[in-house]
């Protein structure tokens, strides 16, 4: 039984994404949610309420016991990227590449 929530088009790079998350990979939900809640890092919120919100899904619509929840999987894929130009010298542009993440993550129970 595993319980699972995505957040798509979030405008944070994955890269920046993946620092936070592996600090959270494999752990017990409590601890998960007490490290990003003192990390500082852009992507942490989103990722402290991305682990929330599989927490709720798994204990509403799969009826686990949130004290045993564990982060089985957490990613974070490249979504589109959105450019931008800025002016350079001589008449130039340059591109800005604005990237955006999918994050998932996917909780398991902790056999008894």
């Amino acid at each position: 039984m595993e319980a699972r929530a995505i957040v798509r088009y979030v405008r944070i790079a994955p890269r920046k994404a993946q620092q936070v998350i592996d600090l959270v990979r494999g752990k017990q939900v409590d601890e998960a949610l007490a490290i990003l809640k003192y990390t500082p890092k852009a992507a942490a919120p989103i990722v402290e309420k991305l682990v929330k919100s599989a927490i709720a899904n798994a204990e509403n619509n799969n009826g686990m016991d949130a004290e045993n929840l564990y982060i089985s999987e957490i990613y974070a894929n490249q979504g589109p990227t959105m450019k931008r130009f800025t002016p350079r010298a001589q008449g130039r542009a340059t591109t800005i590449r604005k990237r955006t993440s999918h994050i998932e993550v996917v909780l398991k129970e902790k056999e008894a």
